[in-house]
């Protein structure tokens, strides 16, 4: 499979991206963002399968500030939903998307909604939204009802750490690590592409969001784009996990609110992408090949 490397110039740095495959056909690309926020795209490299089975090719980049795309220096209020939101168009000019599928897993997908709804872009056939809110305040009144399932004494651990801040201590690394397991991902180990993701978690991830994935601190503690989801205009596939931390009432929210939208509910966690990764591609393949 082909593979292209480069970088993009952005904001006065370099914007990672990585192209697998080559479109056939007439297929479009698509457009993959990532998680985070501050995470790097390389826990969505499972997608490379839409590229070796279908024929078409799948456009990866590290948002600035993440993965390849880091800078050298402290920036924390550099850090913002709308800089990412700029860096979308600046990537589609840059490598030619001027027609695309999109697709934003978890923080990506809020991208995404938010891309679609300010900019009302030209150019989108479809977009699929993987495992993402389009309200925080429900995100962490849904990630608190999890919390609420798990034995007491790792609950009291996580309520403390949202109070003194301090999720160093080894009762808490392990609740932490118990909420993941049952919500984010429930492989043991963690694939190679997903650690590494996991392992490039810097600056913008706090700023952005906070210490955990539980408690958002960050400057999108408000997002919420629950009220602006009509203005969506484009046919959308809603995808998550029957464990997923976005949970049933998170895609709902979605489904009720954008006027041309689908759900798809698969076994796993937050990384059903990864979890359960040919019927995932089969089905988003599905979805494109339909609105191309």
């Amino acid at each position: 499979m082909k593979i292209q490397e480069g970088y993009i110039d952005f904001n006065g740095y370099k914007t990672y991206y990585r192209i697998a495959g080559e479109c056939t056909g007439g297929k479009l690309p698509l457009l993959a963002l990532h998680g985070g926020p501050g995470c790097a795209h390389d826990y969505l490299e499972s997608l490379d399968g839409i590229a070796e089975n279908y024929g078409r090719a799948v456009v990866y980049y590290d948002q600035l500030g993440c993965g390849k795309s880091r800078i050298p220096e402290s920036k924390p209020g550099f850090w913002s939903a709308e800089l990412w939101e700029e860096e979308v168009d600046v990537v589609r000019k840059a490598l030619g998307l001027d027609k695309i599928h999109l697709l934003g897993q978890s923080w990506g997908g809020m991208l995404a909604m938010q891309y679609l709804i300010n900019r009302n872009p030209s150019g989108i056939a479809s977009a699929i939204i993987a495992s993402s809110p389009a309200s925080i305040p429900l995100w962490v009144s849904e990630a608190q009802r999890l919390i609420s399932f798990m034995p007491k004494e790792m609950q009291d651990a996580l309520d403390q750490a949202a109070v003194d801040h301090d999720y160093s201590k080894p009762e808490v690394q392990a609740a932490s690590a118990e909420y993941y397991r049952r919500h984010v991902c429930s492989l043991s180990p963690y694939p190679d592409h997903v650690s590494r993701s996991f392992d490039q978690m810097g600056e913008s991830y706090t700023t952005t969001w906070g210490e955990s994935e539980y408690v958002v601190t960050g400057n999108l503690k408000g997002w919420d784009y629950s009220g602006r989801l009509d203005e969506i205009k484009v046919p959308v596939l809603v995808t998550s996990g029957r464990a997923d931390e976005a949970t049933p009432a998170i895609s709902k929210q979605l489904l009720d609110g954008i006027p041309d939208c689908r759900w798809e509910l698969f076994p796993g966690t937050h990384l059903c992408h990864v979890e359960n990764k040919e019927i995932y591609n089969q089905t988003a393949e599905k979805f494109m090949s339909e609105h191309e």
